[in-house]
Parts: structure tokens; C-alpha cells; sequence
């Protein structure tokens, strides 16, 4: 896993009232951005990870902008290391989302960006329940993803979908390709080969990074009649 060059963008530290807390999040918006996507992290981890970082520079180099932020506050994620009580409250997690894709509209630099949503783990069935709720998202990214935990909400899905799962993660990609079934939205299964859950073999997250970056540029940006590689 390699850094992608430095562009000119500042991630910008936020704060994001989510009913009744604040989430704290890191935006960037580079110059010219013709899209946003929002990060859903997945089980035990958050707006530090060092995947979901890496796959926000490629979008980022990409033209789009990103917001990766903590679904949990610092005390829950305490709390969450002994209950394990709340990295699958997949609903839970899908309103602080859509409470992230809300804030957004009220900041200047970004409420005129189309918006996606990129979910890991336990956040791909997140963003995708919260998809469902937003017709205005215009693409969902599932990495390693748990679609599956949406349930009744995977036949209402609009959002183009792109499911990446890597290919010796077994469970997972059955996982993916029962969800993907019951999802009436463009939809497209892809399975890393040599990869694992967390696609730390070399070159499978740059793969990662080159799907998304393309996937969100197609539905997000002007782009999308130009059937960008």
C-alpha cells in the first residue's frame, strides 16, 4: 500500500450534530470537486483508518471530495470495547449517516456536490440502509461490505452499488452475491483475486481505490456519459 501524491486540499477537522451527539469528522474538498462521499468505517474502527484513508486519497486525486467521520462518539467507542453493543446496530448507524449527509447540505463548499457513500465492513450495510432513505445519493462503494445486514432495505436501493469483496474471503463474497440478488438498483459484484477481508496483500487496495475512484466518477460527476477507465 503506497500513498497517493499530495494534491492541494486541507482536510478540514468538523464537528457533526447527530441528534442528541456530536460526531467529529475530517473534510476535504479539493479545488474543482465534482462530487462528495462520505465514509462508513466499519466494526471497531473509525475516521482514523488507515484503509479507508488511503482509498479517500485516490478519491480525493480524483477530483472528489470525502468526509470521513466517527459514527460513535469517543465514550461509546469506550463503552463499545467491552459490550460490543453497537457495531451492529446497523440502524443506528445508518441515521447518523444520513444525519452526516444533512450537515452537509447546510456547509457552503459542499451542498451543491452530488453525493455517495463508501462503506467497510459493518458501514457498507449502513450506507446502504441509509441509501435506501436518500434518493439523492448517487452511488454506494462497499468494501469487504456486510450488505446482508440491510435486510429489507437492499430492494430499495436506487443507488448504483459496487460490491468489492476480496476472493479468500470466503463468507463474504457468498454474503455480497445473496445481497446483490435481492437489490433492483445498477449493481456490480467484483471479487479481488488473492485478497483477503482486509486486502492487505499487495496491489489488492490500490485495486480497492481504482474501482471506487471510477465507480464514483461514472455516477457522481459530470463525467458520467464519458465511460471513464
Amino acid at each position: 500500500m503506497t500513498n497517493t501524491a499530495t494534491l492541494d486540499r486541507v482536510a478540514t477537522p468538523v464537528r457533526i450534530a447527530a441528534g442528541a451527539v456530536t460526531l467529529d469528522g475530517d473534510l476535504t474538498i479539493p479545488r474543482g470537486s465534482r462530487g462528495l462521499v462520505l465514509f462508513a468505517h466499519g466494526s471497531g474502527s473509525s475516521r482514523h483508518s488507515p484503509r479507508n484513508r488511503f482509498v479517500a486519497e485516490a478519491l480525493e486525486a480524483g477530483g472528489l471530495a470525502t468526509l470521513l467521520f466517527d459514527l460513535l462518539t469517543e465514550g461509546e467507542e469506550h463503552q463499545e470495547r467491552s459490550t460490543r453493543h453497537l457495531r451492529f446496530d446497523i440502524d443506528l448507524l445508518a441515521k447518523r449517516l444520513i444525519a452526516a449527509t444533512d450537515w452537509l447540505a447546510s456547509y457552503p463548499e459542499a451542498r451543491e456536490l452530488s453525493t455517495g457513500y463508501f462503506g467497510a465492513s459493518t458501514g457498507a450495510g449502513a450506507a446502504i440502509v441509509a441509501a435506501a432513505q436518500r434518493p439523492e445519493v448517487g452511488a454506494v462503494v462497499s468494501r469487504g461490505g456486510r450488505p446482508d445486514l440491510a435486510g429489507p432495505w437492499l430492494p430499495r436501493m436506487s443507488a448504483p452499488t459496487l460490491l468489492i469483496v476480496g476472493g479468500r474471503d470466503a463468507p463474504v463474497v457468498e454474503m455480497n452475491h445473496d445481497a446483490m440478488l435481492r437489490m433492483q438498483c445498477e449493481k456490480q459484484l467484483v471479487i479481488i483475486p488473492g485478497a483477503t477481508h482486509l486486502f492487505e496483500e499487495p496491489g489488492a487496495l490500490e485495486e480497492v481505490a481504482r474501482l471506487a475512484t471510477r465507480w464514483f466518477r461514472q455516477h457522481l460527476t459530470k463525467d458520467a456519459k464519458r465511460g471513464e477507465s
